[in-house]
Protein backbone atom coordinates (compact mmCIF):
# COMPACT_ATOMS: atom_id res chain seq x y z
CA UNK A 1 0.00 0.00 0.00
CA UNK A 2 1.39 3.42 -0.91
CA UNK A 3 1.59 6.12 1.70
CA UNK A 4 -0.82 9.02 1.36
CA UNK A 5 0.79 12.37 0.72
CA UNK A 6 -1.19 15.44 1.64
CA UNK A 7 -1.11 17.81 -1.39
CA UNK A 8 -1.60 20.69 1.04
CA UNK A 9 1.99 20.24 2.16
CA UNK A 10 3.22 20.88 -1.36
CA UNK A 11 0.97 23.70 -2.57
CA UNK A 12 3.85 26.05 -3.38
CA UNK A 13 5.67 23.33 -5.30
CA UNK A 14 2.52 22.44 -7.24
CA UNK A 15 1.84 26.12 -7.95
CA UNK A 16 5.37 26.64 -9.21
CA UNK A 17 5.17 23.58 -11.48
CA UNK A 18 1.82 24.71 -12.88
CA UNK A 19 3.00 28.25 -13.52
CA UNK A 20 6.15 26.93 -15.14
CA UNK A 21 4.14 24.95 -17.68
CA UNK A 22 1.86 27.93 -18.30
CA UNK A 23 4.91 30.15 -18.84
CA UNK A 24 6.42 27.66 -21.29
CA UNK A 25 3.22 27.43 -23.33
CA UNK A 26 2.73 31.21 -23.40
CA UNK A 27 6.36 31.78 -24.42
CA UNK A 28 5.98 29.21 -27.20
CA UNK A 29 2.81 30.90 -28.48
CA UNK A 30 4.45 34.33 -28.37
CA UNK A 31 7.57 33.13 -30.21
CA UNK A 32 5.46 31.33 -32.81
CA UNK A 33 3.34 34.43 -33.42
CA UNK A 34 6.46 36.57 -33.77
CA UNK A 35 7.96 34.17 -36.29
CA UNK A 36 4.70 34.04 -38.23
CA UNK A 37 4.64 37.83 -38.48
CA UNK A 38 8.28 38.21 -39.40
CA UNK A 39 7.93 35.45 -41.99
CA UNK A 40 5.01 37.32 -43.53
CA UNK A 41 2.67 34.39 -43.02
CA UNK A 42 0.02 36.73 -41.65
CA UNK A 43 -1.72 38.55 -44.49
CA UNK A 44 -3.64 41.81 -44.33
CA UNK A 45 -3.07 44.87 -42.16
CA UNK A 46 -5.95 44.12 -39.78
CA UNK A 47 -4.86 40.50 -39.30
CA UNK A 48 -1.27 41.58 -38.66
CA UNK A 49 -2.43 44.13 -36.12
CA UNK A 50 -4.48 41.52 -34.24
CA UNK A 51 -1.64 39.00 -34.27
CA UNK A 52 0.77 41.70 -33.09
CA UNK A 53 -1.51 42.49 -30.13
CA UNK A 54 -1.79 38.80 -29.27
CA UNK A 55 1.99 38.43 -29.59
CA UNK A 56 2.56 41.23 -27.08
CA UNK A 57 -0.19 40.01 -24.73
CA UNK A 58 1.16 36.45 -24.59
CA UNK A 59 4.69 37.76 -24.04
CA UNK A 60 3.54 39.83 -21.05
CA UNK A 61 1.43 36.96 -19.69
CA UNK A 62 4.47 34.68 -19.98
CA UNK A 63 6.53 37.17 -17.95
CA UNK A 64 3.91 37.18 -15.19
CA UNK A 65 3.82 33.37 -15.16
CA UNK A 66 7.63 33.22 -15.06
CA UNK A 67 7.67 35.56 -12.08
CA UNK A 68 5.03 33.49 -10.30
CA UNK A 69 6.91 30.28 -11.14
CA UNK A 70 9.99 31.53 -9.31
CA UNK A 71 8.29 33.35 -6.44
CA UNK A 72 6.10 30.36 -5.56
CA UNK A 73 9.25 28.39 -4.75
CA UNK A 74 10.02 30.77 -1.90
CA UNK A 75 7.22 29.14 0.07
CA UNK A 76 8.24 25.56 -0.69
CA UNK A 77 9.05 23.69 2.53
CA UNK A 78 11.42 21.24 0.83
CA UNK A 79 13.52 23.30 -1.58
CA UNK A 80 14.03 26.50 0.48
CA UNK A 81 15.77 28.29 -2.42
CA UNK A 82 15.84 31.77 -0.89
CA UNK A 83 15.96 34.91 -3.02
CA UNK A 84 19.44 34.09 -4.30
CA UNK A 85 18.27 30.67 -5.42
CA UNK A 86 15.56 32.06 -7.67
CA UNK A 87 17.37 35.23 -8.74
CA UNK A 88 21.00 34.26 -9.32
CA UNK A 89 21.66 31.80 -12.15
CA UNK A 90 23.31 28.52 -11.09
CA UNK A 91 23.35 29.50 -7.39
CA UNK A 92 20.73 26.98 -6.26
CA UNK A 93 21.85 23.49 -5.26
CA UNK A 94 18.89 21.74 -6.91
CA UNK A 95 19.95 20.78 -10.45
CA UNK A 96 21.87 24.04 -10.60
CA UNK A 97 22.78 23.92 -14.31
CA UNK A 98 19.24 23.32 -15.55
CA UNK A 99 17.68 25.67 -13.01
CA UNK A 100 20.23 28.29 -14.02
CA UNK A 101 19.13 27.98 -17.63
CA UNK A 102 15.59 28.76 -16.49
CA UNK A 103 16.67 31.85 -14.57
CA UNK A 104 18.68 33.11 -17.55
CA UNK A 105 15.65 32.48 -19.77
CA UNK A 106 13.50 34.51 -17.38
CA UNK A 107 15.87 37.48 -17.49
CA UNK A 108 16.12 37.33 -21.27
CA UNK A 109 12.35 37.11 -21.58
CA UNK A 110 12.04 40.27 -19.47
CA UNK A 111 14.68 42.12 -21.48
CA UNK A 112 13.31 41.15 -24.89
CA UNK A 113 9.65 41.39 -23.96
CA UNK A 114 9.84 44.75 -22.22
CA UNK A 115 12.23 46.20 -24.80
CA UNK A 116 9.19 46.89 -26.99
CA UNK A 117 8.16 49.66 -24.59
CA UNK A 118 11.54 51.41 -24.84
CA UNK A 119 11.98 50.92 -28.58
CA UNK A 120 11.63 54.66 -29.20
CA UNK A 121 14.40 55.33 -26.69
CA UNK A 122 16.90 52.62 -27.71
CA UNK A 123 16.12 52.91 -31.43
CA UNK A 124 14.55 50.39 -33.82
CA UNK A 125 17.90 48.96 -34.92
CA UNK A 126 18.99 47.92 -31.43
CA UNK A 127 15.48 46.72 -30.67
CA UNK A 128 15.51 44.46 -33.73
CA UNK A 129 18.93 43.09 -32.78
CA UNK A 130 17.65 42.26 -29.29
CA UNK A 131 14.40 40.81 -30.56
CA UNK A 132 16.20 38.38 -32.87
CA UNK A 133 17.35 36.49 -29.79
CA UNK A 134 13.83 35.84 -28.50
CA UNK A 135 13.97 32.29 -29.80
CA UNK A 136 16.80 31.64 -27.32
CA UNK A 137 14.32 32.19 -24.48
CA UNK A 138 12.20 29.30 -25.70
CA UNK A 139 15.24 27.03 -26.21
CA UNK A 140 16.56 27.75 -22.70
CA UNK A 141 13.08 27.27 -21.23
CA UNK A 142 12.83 23.85 -22.88
CA UNK A 143 16.27 22.88 -21.56
CA UNK A 144 15.22 24.03 -18.08
CA UNK A 145 11.97 22.06 -18.30
CA UNK A 146 13.68 18.86 -19.40
CA UNK A 147 16.60 19.11 -16.98
CA UNK A 148 14.93 20.48 -13.85
CA UNK A 149 11.21 19.93 -14.32
CA UNK A 150 9.53 17.40 -12.04
CA UNK A 151 7.12 16.49 -14.83
CA UNK A 152 9.81 15.99 -17.48
CA UNK A 153 9.22 12.71 -19.28
CA UNK A 154 5.49 12.56 -18.59
CA UNK A 155 3.41 11.93 -21.74
CA UNK A 156 1.42 15.17 -21.49
CA UNK A 157 4.47 17.42 -21.05
CA UNK A 158 6.38 15.53 -23.74
CA UNK A 159 3.47 16.16 -26.11
CA UNK A 160 3.57 19.88 -25.29
CA UNK A 161 7.32 20.07 -25.88
CA UNK A 162 7.23 18.12 -29.14
CA UNK A 163 4.17 19.96 -30.47
CA UNK A 164 5.38 23.46 -29.67
CA UNK A 165 8.93 22.64 -30.75
CA UNK A 166 7.78 21.32 -34.12
CA UNK A 167 5.67 24.41 -34.82
CA UNK A 168 8.46 26.81 -33.84
CA UNK A 169 11.08 24.86 -35.81
CA UNK A 170 8.88 24.97 -38.93
CA UNK A 171 8.18 28.69 -38.57
CA UNK A 172 11.88 29.42 -37.93
CA UNK A 173 12.82 27.45 -41.05
CA UNK A 174 10.29 29.38 -43.13
CA UNK A 175 11.63 32.61 -41.68
CA UNK A 176 15.36 32.04 -42.13
CA UNK A 177 15.99 29.49 -44.84
CA UNK A 178 17.17 31.09 -48.13
CA UNK A 179 14.17 29.67 -50.00
CA UNK A 180 11.89 31.85 -47.87
CA UNK A 181 12.96 34.89 -49.90
CA UNK A 182 12.37 35.34 -53.60
CA UNK A 183 15.57 35.75 -55.66
CA UNK A 184 16.27 39.21 -57.01
CA UNK A 185 17.99 40.18 -60.21
CA UNK A 186 21.48 40.17 -58.70
CA UNK A 187 21.01 36.69 -57.23
CA UNK A 188 20.48 37.96 -53.70
CA UNK A 189 17.49 36.87 -51.68
CA UNK A 190 14.85 39.34 -50.68
CA UNK A 191 15.10 40.12 -46.96
CA UNK A 192 11.90 39.45 -45.09
CA UNK A 193 11.05 42.39 -42.82
CA UNK A 194 10.76 41.94 -39.09
CA UNK A 195 7.48 42.62 -37.27
CA UNK A 196 8.63 46.09 -36.26
CA UNK A 197 9.15 47.00 -39.89
CA UNK A 198 5.67 45.96 -40.95
CA UNK A 199 3.67 48.43 -38.87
Amino acid sequence: MTAYTDPGQHLFWIASRSLGVVALVLAAVSVALGLAMSGRLVKGASSRARVKQLHEATALAALIAIGGHGLALLGDSYLHPGLSGIAIPFAISYRSLWTGFGIVAGYLAAIFGLSFYVRGWIGPRLWRQLHRWTLAVYVLAVMHTIGAGTDAGTPWLTAILIGSGAVIALLAALRWLPSAGAPEGNGRRRRIPLPSEQF
